[in-house]
């Protein structure tokens, strides 16, 4: 069986709330198939009593008579009457956990897909406010609460305004593997891969675990790609049909938005985003780019000098991105399909921006490989159009350092070591110089190139490239 791997800090959040002598209510949140329902039964294994997962689509009626039923089980009575509705249900919960008065263990309760249970006019939450502030609050217990829409988790929850306002004593936000959890995660399976092997499937799949357990040992990379993502079995041919309705109500809206920000690598402005949708601009876009950030699909950031009313939204959820370019609305699936789709311009394009994303999410650690970890620094991008007298350029990653130093990283997803022609050195002299006038910075730029297999130092390096990073780099421990 597979075990735990990696989640050191949630782990011990969970521990520590188990042995605390104090009544403990853990908020879990993190994107579908993140692993949160894993993490949560691995660490507390053996002592949860009750769990009880919602159904989504459905009324409160089943929910109430299956949570109905797991309480019969756990006092081990048939003759429980079934609540007529959340408010009796806990009510009896709270009857039948009084009555264990010889417990000295805390109990443990643990509720699953939490926004499925508390669905519009279910009542649950305000049951569940009144089990927690007149019973659970009060006595020696342990409730777990999870979910998978994040910003649902967020608002209805942890900035409750009502009976549940400021009752959460712990909270964790599971996010994906790393590339470093990756590589462990794959050792654990006994899956031996290199970074560049790793790069790649981390390019598509992120590090979400339920994706990377599809990964068998013994395949390349592209092998592994050719069966989960394009065989008539593979878990992610299809994935994208269910993942956003399983989160979001109409989420017709926020695939819309998926959609329009998978069109552009660089990110959209909300004016954009509605010119491409046809959605309103008002409130409600609001509300599905905050769910999806949420959800950790979107990433929203401003560009080098940019002021708040022009930030760009990006897609950065690896999956979403690669279905849309390279499995919707392909007729053709069979076997070697994407040795042959990765020989296209699409995937020169999508590899750049996907390597681009990756090293966006392992920043952290390309602080740590140019040794300023410890200087405080804002990351952003910097595009500028063109005009008459200097051409338009695009920096895709820029590191703005307290000490007096720009990091103008240039990032190149390259199959062996990349050389340096002189056409391209030109060209990022001419970037440096670009960026310098346009942004009136008197700061040193330094030009910093990362690659995913080295570069080969040449006469066209020397003097240019003032820093440069391999893939390994972004394997390195935090």
């Amino acid at each position: 069986m597979t075990k735990l791997v990696g989640r050191t800090q949630e782990k011990e959040i969970l521990t520590r709330a188990f042995r605390s002598s104090e009544p403990e209510m853990v908020a879990v949140i993190g994107r579908r198939r993140v692993g949160k329902t894993f993490l949560v039964r691995e660490a507390l294994k053996g002592k949860i009593d009750l769990e009880f997962t919602g159904i989504q689509n459905t009324t409160s009626k089943p929910q109430i008579e299956n949570f109905h039923f797991l309480i019969s089980e756990f006092v081990k009575h048939d003759d429980l009457p079934v609540p007529k509705n959340w408010h009796s249900a806990f009510r009896q919960l709270i009857r039948v956990l009084g009555k264990q008065k010889k417990r000295k263990r805390k109990f443990v309760i643990f509720f699953d897909e939490l926004p499925w249970l508390a669905s519009k006019k279910s009542g649950f939450l305000d049951a569940f406010g009144f089990f927690w502030n007149n019973w659970a609050s009060k006595n020696n217990i342990l409730v777990v609460i999870c979910g998978s829409a994040a910003s649902w988790m967020i608002q209805r929850v942890v900035q409750n305004r009502g009976g549940l306002h400021n009752r959460i004593t712990k909270r964790i936000h599971l996010k994906p593997f790393t590339l470093r959890e990756t590589e462990a995660y794959f050792k654990h399976q006994n899956i031996n891969l290199n970074h560049y092997q790793i790069a790649q499937l981390y390019m598509i799949m992120g590090g979400i675990p339920h994706y990377l357990k599809e990964v068998e040992a013994g395949k390349s990379a592209v092998q592994n790609i050719d069966d989960i993502c394009f065989s008539d079995t593979g878990l992610l041919r299809d994935e994208f049909v269910s993942l956003y309705p399983a989160l979001f109500e109409k989420a017709d809206n926020h695939i819309a938005v998926v959609r329009a920000l998978g069109q552009k690598w660089k990110g959209l402005s909300r004016k954009e985003i509605v010119q491409i949708t046809g959605l309103p601009k008002g409130g409600g876009l609001s509300k599905i780019l905050k769910e999806l950030t949420h959800s950790g699909f979107v990433s929203a950031y401003y560009p080098f000098g940019k002021k708040k009313k022009e930030m760009l939204y990006r897609l950065t959820d690896e999956y979403s991105l690669f279905y849309l370019h390279f499995i919707e609305n392909k007729r053709i699936q069979e076997p070697g399909m994407w040795k042959r789709l990765s020989q296209t311009p699409v995937y020169q394009s999508w590899s750049g921006y996907a390597f681009e994303s990756l090293c966006l999410k392992h920043t952290l650690q390309v602080k740590k490989a140019l040794q300023i970890a410890g200087i405080y620094s804002e990351t952003s991008s910097f595009t500028f159009a063109g005009n008459d007298d200097l051409a338009g350029i695009q920096i895709d990653l820029l590191i703005d350092r307290n000490d007096g130093v720009i990091n103008l990283c240039e990032l190149k997803f390259h199959r062996g070591k990349f050389l340096i022609s002189k056409e391209y050195a030109d060209k990022l002299e001419q970037k440096r110089n670009i960026f310098t006038r346009i942004s009136k910075t008197n700061k040193q730029v330094f030009i910093t190139l990362i690659t995913a297999s080295g570069m080969t130092e040449n006469k066209h390096s020397l003097g240019l490239i003032d820093n440069s990073l391999e893939l390994d780099a972004l394997f390195e421990m935090i």
